[in-house]
């Protein structure tokens, strides 16, 4: 840079102080946009966000266009940076599609007409896709703005990626990943789609838990029977497929998939003693949704349960009469949705493989199982000693005053695999989110201090990762 680096960031964050209502304002004609992917009669309002974030990118000088898909397009934007630059490319990451907003009912306020609420932390956003990803994908437009206006211009080079169909799976990122390898090269990509550790303890995901979705259907006899006439001598399909998922776990909640547990990596003491000094209250946790009491693997401390450990879920069961007074049938069929969230280095197709052996292995005679699966993805462990993550680390700990925290999550970011393996590029997920977001639920809401702070700290990752040009 030609002028102080210190005194040309603090311009930047000078003006993101002084256009946060503008900001607000602009996230709001954002959020009003009902862009629910998983619903066709959205399909306009899914292309007209993809269209608002276009021209928010051109209006920063990137060369953008809506790309097609066989679904719903990406918006895929490239800036040079400053010429002769020698800072690392970013590929930005985010998505502009939202989930529905059902139960409406339940909602404080219109689900697309986004309101600022008084709550412990200060204002906050209440809107559908307020946090994932509308809130936490505008941070980082806001931060390019800002360097844009007050800068001397956007200080690396920056291709942004940003996707329609994230809430439905991103059934199309990937054949588009493929396609476009050369124009989506970079030496990093960053999402914001995590969260922090807490409100003042800003953190860094370093690793994701992957999944193994299915489907099972069990049948028996070939029409529901009268429970009186047939009771007693015909095949329940219901209480065969409830005794076979019950036997999925033992009385200690380890999951019986013969070989489950033979690829997952113990967590290292080094992790262990930083995720214990996180001082994480497992019973706070609980009580703030309403539970007593830990399950999962007997015997092993919360964070590794939910972090580093995998798990096995029954996410939906159904079959037979399930309407007001009684109907006394025997079934013909039942079904039941099971999700596995594995660890690095399961396979997710060898324990859908170990999963239908082991209900074939329990089928009772005269029942016939058919399966179906849906995401299929792995768990990830990110490298944490990469320029990208030690540059986010001390943009943190400059914005919050507080180191950020190596945290994991629980849950599956599918699209940092598919960049990993399409692109060959590792990811920096930096996120401000909080557990209490209440994402793809009633009344979803990013705190304002969040947006804020997460604008000023992508920022000054950008000026750390330009000081060297």
């Amino acid at each position: 840079m030609s002028a102080n680096p210190d005194n040309v960031v603090g311009t930047v964050l000078d003006r993101v102080d002084q256009d946060l209502d503008q900001a607000r304002q602009r996230l709001f004609s954002l959020l009003r946009i009902p862009s629910i992917s998983t619903q066709p009669v959205h399909e306009p309002d899914v292309k007209q966000a993809a269209e608002w974030l276009r021209d928010q990118l051109a209006g920063l000088g990137f060369e953008v266009a809506i790309r097609p898909t066989a679904g719903h397009p990406v918006v895929l934007g490239h800036h040079p940076g400053p010429a002769g630059t020698r800072a690392p490319r970013i590929l930005f990451y985010g998505h502009y599609d939202v989930q529905p907003p059902d139960p409406l009912e339940l909602w404080t306020s219109p689900p697309f007409d986004p309101q600022i609420v008084e709550g412990p932390h200060g204002a906050r956003v209440v809107a559908r896709g307020a946090v994932d990803d509308k809130g936490q994908l505008m941070m980082f437009v806001e931060a390019l703005r800002a360097w844009k206006e007050v800068g001397g211009g956007i200080p690396a080079p920056v291709t942004m990626l940003l996707e329609g169909e994230e809430e439905i799976g991103s059934p199309n990122l990937e054949p588009f990943l493929a396609a476009n390898k050369g124009t989506l090269a970079a030496d990093f990509a960053l999402i914001s789609d995590t969260n922090m550790w807490d409100i003042n303890t800003p953190g860094v995901t370093t690793r994701l838990r992957g999944m193994c979705n299915c489907e099972l259907t069990l049948k028996g006899p070939g029409l529901d029977l009268h429970s009186g006439l047939f009771g007693g001598s015909a095949l329940n399909p219901i209480n065969a497929l409830t005794r076979i998922l019950g036997e999925l776990h033992d009385d200690q909640g380890r999951i019986q998939l013969p070989g489950f547990y033979d690829t997952v990596r113990a967590v290292t003491p080094d992790q262990q003693a930083e995720w214990q000094e996180l001082g994480f209250d497992e019973g706070a946790f609980l009580r703030g949704i309403g539970l007593s009491a830990p399950s999962g693997e007997a015997g092993l401390p919360a964070l590794q349960r939910i972090w580093a450990r995998p798990t096995a879920d029954i996410n939906g069961i159904w079959g037979g009469y399930i309407g007001t007074g009684s109907k006394t049938i025997i079934p013909s069929e039942a079904s039941a949705k099971v999700s596995f969230r594995l660890v690095p280095d399961q396979d997710a197709q060898a324990v859908y493989a170990a999963f239908q052996r082991f209900v074939a292995d329990r089928l009772p005679p005269g029942a016939q199982v058919s399966f179906q699966a849906f995401g299929m993805s792995p768990g990830m462990e990110i490298a944490t000693d990469t320029p990208w993550v030690k540059a986010a680390r001390a943009a943190l700990q400059q914005e919050y005053g507080r180191p950020a925290v190596m945290i994991g999550s629980g849950g599956s970011i599918p699209v940092v695999e598919q960049i990993k393996r399409t692109l060959n590029i590792d990811t920096l997920m930096m996120g401000f989110g909080l557990d209490d977001d209440q994402i793809h639920s009633p009344n979803e809401k990013f705190e304002m201090r969040c947006f804020h702070k997460g604008t000023r700290s992508h920022a000054i990752l950008l000026g750390k990762l330009a000081e060297n040009r």
